[in-house]
């Protein structure tokens, strides 16, 4: 059974930066996607960033920029997604999910497994 833990949310205030981190494990083959949506109140849960476990494959949502960084740690069974410039729009609960797929699926219906979430919180 996959078991996804997040860690690392909390507020802070607009333009700090954030590192979230997602403690894997029960991955039973290489061939699994990597992601970490959010949910803001009132809307959709959205892909914000994901990577392939094998590889360096990554994907990144519009909204993102270049302002968010995905990154893995294999041997320690960790994905992590490194956040700065943070504004309010940011403000959401964070989750890390997995699939066990050969490409980066974007839609939620797509993954399988799902940590608790972590929230965010941007402001001053």
């Amino acid at each position: 059974q996959v078991q996804l833990v997040e860690s690392g949310g909390g507020l802070v205030q607009p333009g700090g930066s954030l590192r979230l981190s997602c403690a894997v494990s029960g991955l039973t083959s290489d061939y699994y996607t990597m992601g970490w949506f959010r949910q803001a109140p009132g809307k959709e849960r959205v892909l914000a960033a994901a990577i392939k476990w094998q590889g360096i494959t990554t994907y990144y949502g519009a909204f993102v920029g270049r302002r968010f960084t995905i990154s893995k740690d294999n041997a320690k069974n960790m994905v992590s997604l490194e956040m700065n410039n943070l504004n309010a729009e940011d403000t959401a609960v964070y989750y890390c999910a997995a699939v066990r797929s050969l490409y980066i699926p974007t839609q939620q219906d797509n993954y399988e497994y799902w940590g608790q979430g972590t929230q965010v919180t941007v402001s001053f």
